[in-house]
């Protein structure tokens, strides 16, 4: 009960925060959090209902003894508000989980603990489809030192996207606008105009997404969305790659690495602006935790105090982030470069753990809600960019959004 009024306390103080999909570390303590569909790397986080699929949550603590941790499920609605179903409408089992799953680090200098929570379980069944966030607690604690989340779906419509980069503010410049079609075909819907709600992403990216779309045209049992304003992206150019697999080696975009007590560092080559579009095959965005010997990638990979370097002068009137899955797709204080006025770069050293990394640099202005990728990276319409459209339904009478489709599309001219 103590943490359920704290939850409800949160989610009025932060509205902004959790009306979008994201997986957050709130504690500095607490890395690498991911959220994986039957365990698989690079898929989106929504699961198949009644399909036998689970989703497997994982994190690391970088206290290295063992620490009990909690959680609980919250189902939310289209825009990532608490529905209003009770806990046992939703879920079987307790309120309030324990995560037993856990496992210290191996042969690493930085010491850390690896926690695993996987859904369902022997004492958790999720009973509907939809949004879903798992806040979790540090034993005794009321504040969450991190929050993952994940969708159920019930497929009942057809999704076809199209992309192109002929838009309706501009030509094979700058932009890529999005058009998608859903086909309700066989399904009930009262009001196909107004009862679906709709979300569409590029990237993995939740700071940009759009909602609140109306479709522009409405044939046989199929809604049309075409040529609407809302649904033109800045294209972005390819995400830059580096992997540190080895604490003695300098693998691919590292200049040197070496031993400082207490930890590893390794130096990326320095970036620079980007004013031309450079092809590269990335992973729009992603990570994946491994080793040199790929073996106990999760408990046996050191954590890498990481030097990045971008130069290109000052840009004023905001600052520039480092961004990627590596800072859970948000323009994070954590991740924020300082600029060197000597050297004329903007810097950066973080933790990460050894593997393979897409990411990029964002900019954001001093008033703006978004980070931009035109001052770092420019904007170019051939860029490869990964996007996503969510559907949901809520019949008359029920109490929260049912999610009924989801369809990704890889844009590539």
């Amino acid at each position: 009960m103590k943490k359920a009024l704290f939850i409800l306390c949160w989610i009025c103080s932060l509205p902004c925060l959790l009306q979008a999909q994201e997986s957050i570390c709130f504690s500095p303590r607490i890395k690498s959090l991911q959220v994986k569909v039957d365990g698989e790397w690079g898929q989106y986080p929504v699961v198949m209902m009644g399909r036998g699929h689970g989703v497997e949550i994982s994190f690391d603590d970088l206290q290295a003894q063992y620490q009990r941790y909690t959680c609980t499920i919250t189902h939310c609605n289209a825009d990532w508000t608490p529905s209003d179903l009770l806990t046992s409408e939703y879920m079987t089992g307790f309120d309030e989980l324990r995560i037993e799953d856990y496992e210290p680090a191996m042969g690493t200098e930085m010491n850390y603990c690896h926690y695993t929570l996987s859904l369902p379980n022997r004492d958790t069944r999720l009973l509907v489809s939809g949004n879903y966030r798992v806040n979790i607690f540090e034993d005794g604690e009321d504040e969450p030192v991190a929050q993952a989340c994940f969708s159920i779906i019930e497929p009942h419509v057809g999704i076809e996207i199209d992309v192109t980069a002929n838009t309706d503010i501009d030509t094979y410049e700058s932009h890529q606008q999005v058009n998608f079609a859903v086909n309700y075909s066989g399904y009930p819907v009262s009001n196909p105009m107004s009862d679906f709600k709709y979300v569409v992403q590029q990237n993995h990216r939740w700071d940009t997404h759009v909602s609140n779309l109306r479709p522009t045209l409405m044939q046989v049992n199929k809604l049309i969305f075409n040529h609407n304003r809302g649904l033109i992206f800045a294209a972005g150019n390819e995400y830059r790659r580096f992997e540190i697999l080895d604490e003695y080696v300098p693998t691919m975009h590292i200049d040197r690495v070496f031993f400082e007590d207490p930890y590893y560092h390794a130096v990326l080559f320095a970036d620079e602006q980007r004013i031309n579009y450079l092809y590269d095959q990335d992973q729009n965005g992603r990570y994946l935790v491994r080793n040199n010997d790929n073996l106990e990638n999760d408990t046996e990979s050191d954590y890498i105090m990481t030097h990045f370097t971008l130069q290109m002068p000052l840009v004023p009137g905001g600052d520039v982030y480092l961004f990627g899955d590596l800072t859970g797709n948000r323009v994070d204080e954590a991740y924020k470069m300082e600029y060197n006025l000597i050297d004329h770069q903007y810097e950066l050293i973080t933790p990460l753990k050894q593997g393979s990394y897409n990411y990029m640099y964002l900019f954001k202005g001093e008033d703006d809600t978004i980070g931009e990728t035109r001052p770092c990276e420019g904007d170019f319409h051939q860029t490869e960019n990964e996007y996503c459209v969510y559907v949901y339904h809520r019949p008359f009478g029920l109490r929260y959004d049912k999610l009924v489709g989801f369809q990704k599309i890889n844009y590539k001219e």
